[in-house]
């Protein structure tokens, strides 16, 4: 039997985009879901924004007001896509009146936002899902069950890297993710964020951290009009960039082993170099998400000298048999994000968390709260993620 499951996004965005056009698709990977989501209502407060977005993807109604989300019972579940400042109330509003979200990361501008919603959603029995989409890649499956099986030995050190170009161009409008009071972090909850759910995700708990912060382009231009991604403007009134351009991370692990975490947004000649490598006494794998589909892989007794070999995933990695038949077709990172949508709404109908959850945003935020207070210290910072 199929029911039907009254959805609503809050926020339309790029990313509000994103978590629409997974729910358009979700059925059509996962034709045994037994929840299929209706396109209810999306709230932007941009004029016109939300009208578009109804009538390009059939939501039965808009409004410019989340709060009239939070009041309507047609509305079971919400993807919340809005600013980071807007997370907190957002999410709690929304778990308390009985709804379940799929909100994305950084869940609010520190770890305090993230543990109240996810206080709000463990205290409604709802379910939550957050957006740490490259967790979701079949490769990245793959190597952390690798790691896990034992097959490169006991970990020793990872790297992980998330360069990007987006804020590179001098023009970049001054919008809210530059701001501290509306965006927080910079870097850190934007990119860091995904580094630090990667971490945890494949080696475990981070005890302890030592980070180092800048900002490279101290300065830019007030943008005249509403914003969408990664704008540009110019000739407008110059503000200050207030947070961090740049990251590059100590780690510790419970476990014992050591990493290095290093994250920009305006690395230019980057164009979402992200990925990690980890080593082991017995080998090492590597991933990198601009061959996403794709994993480096050295294994055996010779250990000096030992080869590398390319692994190309396939229908028994992750969720890649849902979107294609044999290895090496391509997967594209929209992709991840109707995996995400899979998994949230399999946990909806299930009552049972699958994939990222608040938890697992309540341990990144952790993580960026203590790299914040090591980058104006000069120290070493505990991470805890239940303080």
């Amino acid at each position: 039997m199929v029911d039907t499951l009254g959805v609503a996004v809050v926020g339309f965005g790029w990313m509000g985009r994103v978590h629409t056009q997974a729910y358009a698709r979700v059925r059509h990977h996962y034709p045994q879901l037994t929840l299929v989501p209706e396109l209810v209502t999306v709230a932007e407060e941009v004029p016109g924004r939300a009208e578009e977005a109804a009538a390009q993807f059939g939501f039965a109604s808009t409004t410019r007001d989340w709060r009239e989300v939070v009041a309507d019972p047609r509305i079971k579940a919400v993807s919340i896509t809005a600013p980071n400042f807007l997370h907190r109330e957002i999410g709690v509003a929304m778990a308390e009146a009985g709804k379940h979200i799929w909100i994305e990361k950084p869940v609010g501008l520190t770890a305090g936002d993230a543990r109240a919603v996810a206080d709000a959603v463990a205290q409604a029995g709802v379910q939550g899902a957050v957006g740490f989409n490259y967790r979701n890649a079949p490769a990245v499956e793959a190597a952390r069950e690798l790691i896990a099986s034992g097959e490169i030995g006991t970990v020793t050190h990872v790297r992980i890297r998330l360069f990007s170009d987006y804020a590179a161009h001098p023009e970049g409008a001054l919008t809210w993710r530059y701001e501290r009071e509306r965006g927080g972090s910079g870097v850190l909850g934007d990119l860091a964020s995904h580094g630090t759910d990667l971490a945890r995700h494949l080696l475990g708990d981070i005890a302890s951290l030592t980070a180092d912060t800048a900002i490279f382009l101290p300065e830019r231009a007030r943008p005249t009009g509403a914003t969408a991604g990664h704008s540009r403007a110019s000739g407008g009134e110059l503000g200050p960039v207030e947070n961090e351009d740049y990251v590059s991370c100590l780690l510790r692990f419970a476990s014992g082993a050591r990493g290095v975490l290093e994250a920009c947004r305006v690395s230019v000649g980057e164009q979402n170099n992200y990925g990690f490598e980890v080593h082991g006494t017995k080998g090492a794998v590597f991933w990198d998400f601009r061959r996403m589909n794709e994993l480096g892989i050295s294994r055996g007794t010779t250990y000096q000298d030992q080869a590398v070999t390319t692994v190309y995933v396939g229908p028994g990695h992750g969720e890649f048999a849902a979107f294609q038949p044999g290895a090496a077709n391509a997967m594209g990172y929209d992709d991840l994000k109707v995996i995400e949508a899979y998994r949230f709404l399999r946990s909806v109908a299930e009552g049972t968390p699958h994939g990222a959850t608040l938890a697992d945003a309540v341990h990144s935020a952790a993580a960026l709260d203590a790299m914040a207070r090591s980058a104006s210290s000069g120290a070493w910072a505990d991470v805890a993620a239940g303080a």
